[in-house]
């Protein structure tokens, strides 16, 4: 039976405050595709949050303005168990029975293929943290990624740790699913060219617990770095602790590893030192009220901070706000066709859409390459790198 969570933010009280007496405040559904069970379940239990906490900011700031209406969001959620055959069934209960036009976040390249193969058949416009560049493209004019995905990160944190660090191998761990698959292609060709030797590429099934026979034979290669790129963080901090108890000791990386939390909660003390490009670390200066509001809403609803998986439902939502304002319309497609030029405020700062070079069409939201580091079981950024088309 699929789980399913609904968070409504419309209220009478609330909406007298912004709307004309006479009339009622409408609703537009948004959809939420991700796991919440499971090693990815942190993943989606802060985007259900954040979805829900960014409707409630834009109810209290008067709602969606289309036309001298007011509209309010509300976020549907469904456990898409990060596996295909619970995202066909997640798919078919937002768009059939829920009667959702838009989706503002879908977890998962396995879960999300299978529920673009029914967005745009129905007209539904979709955001995705999916890092498969096979999902994008002028063939799918109603999907958008609102994070950045390995094409982005893997090649600047690959070039940061191999300046960083006097390294010429590298060993790869992905999960066995498409997921893994897609990050694998791209990982391996991103060592390459910052001139590091890959010496093995491996897979573990996700859901495993024991991880000993791949960390042996993976500290058996004695590689100068272990990357292991999108494995979720409690299950990195499993493989780097079993490595540890071999001797290993070489440069640790998770490309687009989200957090530290699950990281250091497996791993303790042997996850010193990795190296992540999708986590966030807010105890910098910089780091805005706004943005530590948010994380700390995050802690309380995972028990973990606050990551880029997560960020993305946020900034979806306050795209597709921006973009329904901007179309005057509550048409998917009329909104997919404003979104690639639109500009708006992220929780980074300013975004928009681009890509194009990449991947035939704009429909990648321009966010930086944040690359963070654990020191002293610490989370810190040592670099930010702002998107080109951006600058």
């Amino acid at each position: 039976m699929l789980r399913k969570t609904v968070s409504s933010i419309s209220c009478v009280a609330l909406l007298a405050m912004y709307a004309p007496l006479s009339q009622a405040a409408d609703e537009i559904k948004l959809g939420l595709s991700a796991p919440l069970s499971g090693s990815g379940a942190a993943w989606g239990m802060g985007a259900e949050w954040l979805c829900g906490k960014a409707a409630a900011e834009i109810a209290a700031a008067g709602g969606v303005k289309v036309k001298g209406r007011a509209y309010n969001f509300k976020c549907i959620t469904y456990d898409n168990k990060y596996n295909a055959a619970e995202g066909a069934k997640v798919a078919q209960a937002l768009i059939t029975k829920d009667d959702v036009k838009f989706v503002a976040g879908s977890i998962g390249t396995a879960p999300v293929r299978a529920l673009q193969s029914l967005t745009e058949r129905k007209g539904v416009l979709i955001f995705t943290t999916a890092w498969g560049a096979s999902i994008k493209g002028p063939k799918f004019p109603l999907t958008f990624t609102q994070m950045n995905t390995t094409l982005e990160i893997s090649g600047p944190i690959t070039a940061y740790v191999a300046k960083a660090h006097p390294i010429k191998t590298v060993a790869l761990l992905n999960p066995n699913d498409a997921t893994g698959q897609d990050t694998e292609k791209i990982a391996r060709k991103a060592w390459v060219a910052a001139g590091v030797k890959v010496v093995s590429s491996d897979w573990y099934e996700r859901g495993s617990s024991e991880f000993q026979p791949v960390a042996a034979k993976l500290g058996s290669l004695k590689p100068d770095a272990v990357d292991l790129c999108s494995t979720p963080s409690a299950d990195a901090g499993l493989v780097f602790k079993e490595m540890a108890g071999m001797g290993w000791n070489g440069v640790k990386v998770i490309q687009v590893g989200t957090g530290a939390d699950g990281l250091i909660a497996t791993g303790g003390r042997t996850v010193e030192g990795v190296y992540m490009g999708a986590a966030i670390s807010l105890d910098s200066p910089t780091a805005t009220p706004r943005q530590r509001a948010l994380d700390e809403g995050v802690r309380k609803a995972t028990g973990e901070s606050i990551n880029a998986v997560q960020i993305g439902i946020y900034d979806a939502v306050y795209a597709i706000k921006a973009g329904i304002e901007k179309a005057q319309s509550i048409e998917p497609g009329d909104v997919a066709k404003v979104l690639p030029a639109l500009k708006f405020e992220s929780f980074y700062g300013d975004s928009g859409f681009g890509g194009k070079d990449t991947y035939g069409s704009p429909q990648q939201m321009l966010l930086p390459v944040i690359v963070t580091q654990l020191k002293d079981g610490k989370l810190v950024e040592v670099a930010r790198l702002p998107s080109s088309e951006l600058r």
